[in-house]
């Protein structure tokens, strides 16, 4: 009996420290549906982490291993789904070279996810040339495994257009597929590339615990997948409501973070909408009656990660975690291989395979 080949998911992070809840609801959680039904690659992006800390290797391989004890943590099971080290996949780099002939560099700039990195980073016209190369460098790192969903937060949305863009132009170019083909067409049509689509999480924006900005490490408003119930209790109750009144003063649900937090994490919706009416109506109800079962919920959350995550805190944790990254790794080449054997047939480069060459 043979069995149908799964369609394929690809995502990841770049190691810049822990992850939190934003991408906890943002991405993750997507995550650990997909790889009950799905063949999914989880990507360490380690090189695209050198664009804007090259000069910290040490803090970014220590990034990668916490990230993924986060991920195993989480749910992600690594018999199931491939933890893939980017920067030991060099079929990558090389799709990144033959893709970065497919676009514009103005359209590169044009991205808007990219422009606001360079504004949050504060890194003005100061940035190295790799670092608007990493977003041709993603467009590799998606099609590299040829998979039909990327699971992302709402501000990689730009990041996934442009990879479209590149998957059309190759499968025009190179595989003489018609312009006017429908991107779910694209692979029967004989592209090389099946033209991926963004799936965005339930929430696509989680707001920090400053009540303004997207949780974020740089910003100093995150809760962390590791922290301890105080640290989240303590983090939750400095929350500012954006306003300031008395618990028998009506107040403005909809400009008070807290109860974003209440609708993603308490599961009791009920409970949620009688507290949005007492709250509005002055019933006696203070920001910290609110917080506390917001409290409850985050926490209740994360006890089991955090149960998980303990296994990989003692001495051998790292040499476990690297065994799972080398292992997960050796399966992907086999993959991003055959994509870019593909990609250099349809170039006509294909003079043979690597052995040829290096034996």
């Amino acid at each position: 009996m043979t069995t149908t080949p799964r369609e394929r998911v690809l995502t990841g992070d770049t190691p810049t420290g822990r992850l939190h809840l934003g991408h906890y609801v943002g991405s993750i959680e997507n995550r650990l549906r997909l790889q009950e039904e799905y063949e999914c690659y989880f990507l360490l992006a380690n090189m695209h982490a050198f664009t804007t800390r090259s000069d910290k290797p040490d803090d970014i391989r220590a990034d990668t291993i916490e990230i993924v004890k986060d991920w195993l943590a989480c749910g992600i099971d690594p018999e199931r789904s491939c933890v893939v080290l980017q920067t030991e996949v060099p079929a990558i780099a090389e799709l990144t070279w033959y893709f970065s002939m497919l676009i514009a560099f103005n359209r590169v700039m044009r991205n808007p996810t990219l422009k606001t990195e360079i504004d949050a980073k504060g890194l003005g016209d100061h940035y190295s040339f790799g670092f608007p190369l990493y977003a041709v460098g993603q467009c590799a790192d998606i099609l590299a495994f040829r998979p039909v969903h990327v699971p992302v937060g709402e501000d990689q949305v730009a990041h996934i257009e442009m990879c479209r863009e590149v998957a059309r132009k190759f499968n025009h170019l190179y595989c003489g597929v018609d312009q006017h083909t429908l991107d779910e067409e694209h692979h029967t049509a004989g592209g090389v590339f099946p033209i991926p689509a963004a799936l965005v999480g339930k929430v696509g924006r989680l707001v920090g615990t400053d009540g303004k900005q997207k949780m974020s490490k740089s910003l100093n408003n995150a809760i962390f997948l590791s922290d301890t119930p105080k640290e989240v209790k303590k983090k939750i109750n400095a929350m500012y409501p954006g306003q300031s009144r008395n618990p028998d003063e009506p107040g403005i649900v909809e400009i008070n973070p807290v109860f974003d937090y209440a609708d993603i994490f308490i599961k009791d919706t009920a409970m949620v909408e009688e507290l949005k009416d007492r709250y509005r109506r002055g019933d006696n109800l203070g920001d910290g009656h609110v917080k506390a079962p917001v409290i409850e919920a985050i926490n209740e959350l994360l006890d089991p990660i955090r149960a998980r995550r303990a296994q990989y805190e003692g001495k051998d944790g790292n040499d476990m975690v690297i065994d799972i990254i080398r292992a997960g790794t050796k399966r992907a080449n086999a993959v991003a291989e055959d994509t870019l054997a593909r990609a250099k047939e349809a170039m006509r480069l294909g003079f043979g395979d690597r052995a040829t060459f290096l034996g």
